[in-house]
C-alpha cells in the first residue's frame, strides 16, 4: 500500500476540522442538556411524562425529553449567537444583549413553549393530556417553562452582569 503524500498532509487538517465541528456542537448542545438535568424534577408528573412520550420517537420518553430541552434552548443560543456576531464587544453593548435574550428567550420558552403544548399539539393531532387539559396542566406546563426559562437565564444575566462592571470581561 502506497500512501499519497498530499492524502498524508491533508489529514490534520481533516481532524482538525472535524474536532472544531464536535466542539461547537458541544458547545450548543451544552445549554440545553444542562437545562434538561435541572427539568427533571417536572418528569414526576404523570401529565408532563404522556407530553414527551406523545412527542416524536412515540412512545420514547428520554429521546423526547432531550430533544425538547435542546429546542427550548435555541432561542437561547440565537440570542448569544446574534449578540456576539452584531453587537460591538466594547462597552455595555453585549451585556444588553444577554439581557434582552434571557428576557425574550424566557418569554418564548415560559409562555410560548406551554401555549403550543397545551393548545397547538391537540389542534394538530398529538393528544397528550390524560387529565383533559384542564388549570392543572396549564399550571404545570407553564411552571414547567418558567422554570426552564429561569435556568436558561441564569448564566446569561450572570454574564451581563459580570460584563456591565468596571473592567468587564
Amino acid at each position: 500500500m502506497v500512501l499519497d503524500p498530499v492524502s498524508v498532509a491533508a489529514a490534520p487538517a481533516v481532524v482538525d476540522t472535524a474536532v472544531a465541528w464536535l466542539w461547537t456542537l458541544a458547545l450548543f448542545a451544552l445549554p440545553g442538556l444542562v437545562a434538561a438535568v435541572c427539568w427533571t424534577p417536572f418528569l414526576l408528573s404523570a401529565r408532563l411524562r404522556a407530553l414527551f412520550v406523545a412527542l416524536p420517537p412515540a412512545g420514547r420518553l428520554a429521546p423526547s425529553y432531550v430533544g425538547v430541552a435542546l429546542a427550548l434552548s435555541v432561542p437561547y443560543l440565537v440570542g448569544v449567537v446574534l449578540t456576539v456576531w452584531l453587537v460591538d464587544s466594547a462597552g455595555p453593548g453585549w451585556s444588553e444583549g444577554f439581557l434582552d435574550t434571557a428576557l425574550f428567550g424566557g418569554v418564548l420558552v415560559g409562555f410560548v413553549a406551554p401555549a403550543v403544548a397545551g393548545a397547538g399539539l391537540p389542534r394538530l393531532g398529538v393528544d397528550w393530556d390524560p387529565t383533559g387539559y384542564g388549570p392543572g396542566t396549564w399550571a404545570l406546563l407553564v411552571a414547567a417553562g418558567v422554570w426552564y426559562a429561569v435556568v436558561a437565564a441564569v448564566p446569561l444575566v450572570a454574564l451581563a452582569v459580570g460584563m456591565a462592571l468596571p473592567g468587564g470581561y
